[in-house]
């Protein structure tokens, strides 16, 4: 009942489309109810003999028949559309708001997710509330009225008789609370493996190209299979029960309908009956037991929504740890200073990744942050952006600490260019537009002149119009990182955060996106992550971190004259520069 209010919530907003619906649902039970009676009417007439006076009356109610019906029509159409207009326009929302969720969710909560579980989320389980909306709760209430008014004509026909009707009800409801129970922990688990399935295929389709290099395929469709059927096994448990449970709500009725018969025509016998009585009941009688049977399909289809709801609404009730604090303000003209005052971190509490860094990066300078893979540099970018934050200490943007202000005008100031560059399925234009959806062409041109991608751009067949594939297939490794270098540039944030810019480059690519830095040196604050040496000899200041902690600060000179970790990295370097190894 709790998920149901919850869910009900979500729905109010189209509350006057079912108001209508609903409406038009009531009154086609009226006209279903009212149906069954004339046709009685008529045929205790004809059972009593047909005269003038008679045959006047038949062709009354047969126009009144003809009426009802017509009217069936109409209320069955408003019943049937306006429902599944509200349900779809719910779906379309839920859709909508559940992504927007994920999108504003931090980082760490993807850790342990798949993309194709998601995906199944915001798709296929958000789905099942047009099952719920246009189906099951138009067609309870549609039971719920036809039982009852069926269940009040029956008591006035003949009242000991609509009690023996009553007989079979307590065991139906029974076994409907039991199959309930019983059922969806399986449709639960099916929704998971659904996920599962498209999270694998998902993984599958975006490494395809790793999986033909290493002749993979055979194993990969056996485990897309193994994936595949572990859904259709959880199904069909599902199912199984289902296929116990239909048939034997279906022989429970049966019973009623024998017993009622048999005590009808006792009655009949007896003269407790008359023709015009029996046929209403007979009618009745099917109208009687078909909501009940119908409670079948109903608790089936309600258990399959009910599962998908669960895992639709785990997502909108996550909890947001990220978000503006109460009081949170804009940060507005901003210089570039960064400040770091003794920050912590760590992913959990067993394994800290920063361990009381502090520093200080003035507006327009250029620090670099080098040191062994998985020592926190990464990390400590995202904390800038509060992708995450620090478990101790503060970070401090002109002087503010960037807890205080608004997340969308600190992201606004911030522009990253990662080492595995994203590029969306478009044109390069649009991909570098992308960082300032207001810029005109001339102003993407010229980041791309700043990001020394401009020459290349011009030498592709479509120029700006080339599209550049899925995550940018179609370009190289050191186009990709220079679009997304143009893309930083024409955002003109006052920092700029480089994670591995030259990371995946040809030697000759290095010195152009090198080039693209130093054009933007001084104009921007530039946090810079870099394995090459080479590409941050210039920097402000060069942070070595190892363990989490800040072991060296200095220039690049100063490091090096320090004889201590940074040196042995350049020596190193350097050798293999010279000896023509890859660096």
């Amino acid at each position: 009942m709790k998920l149901l209010l919850k869910l009900s919530k979500e729905a109010v907003r189209y509350r006057g489309l079912y108001v209508i619906a609903i409406l038009s649902t009531l009154s086609l039970t009226l006209v279903n109810l009212a149906a069954p009676r004339v046709l009685s009417s008529m045929t205790g007439i004809v059972s009593r003999g047909v005269s003038e006076e008679a045959l006047g009356t038949i062709r009354n109610l047969a126009f009144i028949l003809i009426a009802l019906y017509a009217s069936r029509i109409l209320f069955r159409f408003m019943s049937s559309y306006l429902s599944h207009k509200a349900a779809w326009y719910l779906v379309g929302d839920l859709r909508t708001k559940v992504y927007d969720k994920l999108e504003h969710m931090h980082l760490g909560y993807f850790h342990d997710k798949q993309t194709g579980d998601l995906m199944s989320r915001v798709v296929n389980d958000t789905r099942d509330f047009e099952l719920l909306y246009a189906h099951i709760i138009p067609e309870s209430i549609t039971n719920i009225v036809t039982f009852a008014g069926v269940l009040i004509v029956l008591l006035t026909i003949n009242w000991r008789l609509a009690l023996i009707t009553c007989a079979p009800i307590p065991l139906i409801l029974i076994s409907g609370i039991i199959f309930a129970k019983k059922v969806r922990p399986f449709f639960r688990v099916s929704q998971a493996k659904m996920g599962e399935l498209n999270g694998k295929l998902q993984d599958n389709l975006s490494g395809v190209h790793e999986i033909q290099s290493f002749g993979r395929e055979e194993y990969e469709t056996g485990k897309v299979n193994e994936k595949n059927f572990g859904h259709v096994h959880a199904m069909l448990k599902a199912l199984k029960v289902s296929a116990v449970f239909h048939p034997s709500v279906e022989f429970i009725s049966s019973i009623g309908t024998i017993l009622v018969v048999a005590f009808g025509g006792y009655l009949a016998y007896r003269g407790g009956l008359s023709v015009e009585d029996i046929v209403a009941f007979l009618l009745y009688l099917n109208m009687f037991y078909t909501p009940i049977s119908g409670l079948a399909n109903l608790l089936e289809n309600m258990q399959q929504s009910l599962a998908g709801a669960e895992r639709v609404m785990a997502i909108l009730e996550a909890p947001q740890e990220i978000a503006d604090k109460p009081g949170s303000e804009p940060l507005e003209n901003v210089k570039g200073d960064i400040e770091f005052d003794h920050v912590s971190f760590s992913y959990d509490d067993a394994n800290p990744v920063l361990e009381d860094v502090s520093f200080k990066c003035k507006a327009g300078q250029m620090l670099a942050l080098v040191g062994p893979t998985g020592v926190g540099k990464t990390t400590l970018t995202q904390l800038i952006s509060r992708f995450y934050e620090p478990s101790k200490g503060r970070i401090l943007i002109d002087g503010r600490d960037i807890q205080g202000v608004t997340l969308e005008s600190l992201r606004q100031n911030i522009a990253p260019v990662l080492q595995d560059t994203f590029l969306f399925n478009g044109t390069i234009a649009e991909n570098i537009g992308y960082a300032r959806p207001t810029a005109s062409m001339d102003e993407i041109v010229e980041a791309a002149k700043a990001a020394n991608i401009h020459d290349d751009i011009c030498a592709m067949p479509d120029g700006y119009e080339t599209q550049v594939g899925e995550r940018g297939l179609r370009l190289s490794g050191g186009q990709k990182q220079r679009v997304a270098i143009a893309r930083a540039i024409l955002r003109r944030a006052p920092i700029i955060i480089l994670d591995e810019a030259t990371a995946s480059v040809d030697v000759e690519t290095e010195q152009q996106i090198q080039r693209a830095i130093a054009g933007i040196a001084g104009k921007r604050t530039i946090i810079a992550i870099a394995h090459r040496l080479s590409t941050i000899r210039n920097a402000d200041t060069i942070l070595v971190i190892e363990n989490g902690r800040v072991t060296e600060s200095g220039t690049h000179e100063e490091l090096v004259k320090l004889g201590g970790s940074y040196s042995r990295m350049n020596d190193i370097q350097t050798l293999a520069a010279t000896r023509g190894g890859i660096v």
